[in-house]
């Protein structure tokens, strides 16, 4: 005996009761052991959806529509502080002479990737940098151009 002969005992399975087929077959007929009218008496009568109030106007379509939301048009940016920029220099990760872009943060674990970084004026900078990304903030401009250093936009 192999796997490809075993089959169950006699008598061990049942076909299923096959319903709505005519009086003589014991489960059809009138209403097929579904009882008596009603929603679950009709075919395709499934649960339904979880917002589904009985035929009461739902709550979504009850209550003012107001309001923007421009989240799936936002800019996302990542994000490096000038104070972060300084610490690189003084751990002499970052040379002064070369530029810092995208790319570089990227490669140094500042910034996850070098699509659309942007630098923030958080902390001081206080050796000249040039530095390139797709934006600044105005105070982190300020600072960068105290420093001695330059500020150049770069496009996506």
């Amino acid at each position: 005996m192999d796997l490809s002969n075993l089959k169950p005992a006699e008598g061990a399975t049942q076909a299923g009761q096959r319903l709505g087929r005519g009086e003589g077959s014991g489960r059809g007929g009138h209403s097929s052991t579904r009882g008596t009218k009603g929603q679950s008496s009709r075919s395709g009568s499934g649960t339904r959806p979880i917002w589904f109030e009985g035929g009461q106007t739902p709550l979504f379509q009850r209550v003012p529509k107001h309001g923007f939301n421009n989240a799936p048009f936002r800019t996302d940016y990542a994000i490096a502080n000038v104070k972060r920029l300084q610490r690189l220099l003084d751990e002499e990760v970052l040379d002064e002479d070369e530029p810092v872009t995208p790319e570089v943060l990227a490669d140094l674990g500042v910034v996850r990737t070098a699509n659309r970084v942007k630098i923030l004026g958080d902390g001081d900078l206080f050796d000249a940098l040039e530095v390139k990304a797709h934006a600044f903030s105005e105070s982190a401009r300020q600072k960068i151009k105290q420093a001695g250093g330059s500020v150049t936009v770069v496009d996506q």
